[in-house]
């Protein structure tokens, strides 16, 4: 492995940061356990690519709190664009306070004109 720090997948909700730390320390000192609560998932940093490696082998597939635990090294997060065309708080694009195609204090904002003629509203001048 090339990085020491894991993702931990398919937890169970019900597992705690202090379990995750005692679970992986059994193959090398754990650096630091970030559990994201509610989602079912955890990164673990290891001391050394060497101890990451042997965790992910060992316990990858393996049953923790009723759950087979889905192991992988962790990958940097995907940047993330913030356009014009993706909207949000204040932007062109839309959101609330934009002067795009809606959200509240919006200059297009609020009920909706139907400018389409029906029949028999308008002297046609037959």
């Amino acid at each position: 492995m090339q990085g020491s720090k894991l993702y931990v997948g398919n937890l169970n909700y019900a597992v705690t940061s202090e379990q995750l730390k005692e679970l992986f320390t059994k193959y090398g000192e754990v650096v630091k356990v970030d559990l994201i609560q509610g989602k079912g998932f955890a990164f673990i940093e290891m001391a050394t690519p060497e101890a990451a490696g042997k965790a992910k082998t060992e316990l990858s597939e393996s049953e923790f709190e009723g759950r087979k635990l889905r192991i992988d090294e962790a990958r940097p997060p995907k940047p993330r664009s913030f356009g014009p065309s993706r909207g949000g708080f204040s932007s062109p694009g839309g959101g609330f306070g934009s002067g795009g195609h809606g959200g509240y204090n919006s200059k297009r904002g609020g009920q909706k004109r139907d400018n389409r003629r029906t029949r028999g509203t308008r002297d046609r001048g037959y």
